[in-house]
């Protein structure tokens, strides 16, 4: 599956083209604890959401299938806490090592994330836009469908002042590659 994105300046520049290709549609769930690159959340959150992986044009295999390339992957999903749920969206271009296939991945990258509700009770993420980071594996477990486990990070880096904290999630993947 394909899909075009052209991005076009405000200055009279030619368009550049890339032409995407859908590598894995998932969801994703949070596990783990309240800590937050070692400190310690005033909320407990859970995330759940749906992923797709696009394949970006920057790819480098050997001939053995293994090596690296680019991928961004696009989620939305809801982030609960405190009784409160968000919608949450994101696009986090990431560096992609493993095989050509993607049957066995290890990825690491930094985005960006808009939240719709930023403060839950004691919690305040500051604003809506958030920076993402993540770093995630993934395995095969039948023919195209795989497991995998990803960190994902949100913060405002002091964008909305010193008191703002972000929140760490250990997510569980269930995907499906094309």
């Amino acid at each position: 599956m394909r899909a075009t994105i052209v991005l076009c300046g405000l200055v009279p520049l030619p368009a550049l083209a890339w032409d995407l290709e859908l590598h894995s549609v998932g969801i994703r769930a949070r596990v783990g604890e309240k800590r937050v690159l070692g400190k310690e959340q005033p909320e407990s959150f859970r995330e759940y959401d749906v992923v797709a992986a696009f394949r970006l044009p920057w790819q480098r295999y050997a001939p053995s299938g293994w090596g690296a390339g680019t991928r961004l992957l696009a989620s939305a999903g809801i982030l609960q806490g405190a009784e409160k749920s968000a919608l949450v969206v994101s696009g986090v271009p990431v560096l992609a090592l493993g095989s050509r296939d993607g049957r066995f991945t290890f990825d690491m990258g930094a985005g960006l994330a808009l939240v719709s509700e930023h403060r839950f009770a004691q919690q305040d993420f500051g604003g809506p836009l958030q920076f993402a980071l993540t770093f995630g594996a993934g395995i095969p477990v039948y023919r195209r469908i795989g497991v995998g486990y990803r960190f994902l990070h949100y913060s405002d880096a002091g964008l909305y002042g010193p008191d703002t904290i972000g929140a760490d999630f250990h997510m569980v993947e269930l995907t499906h590659r094309f």
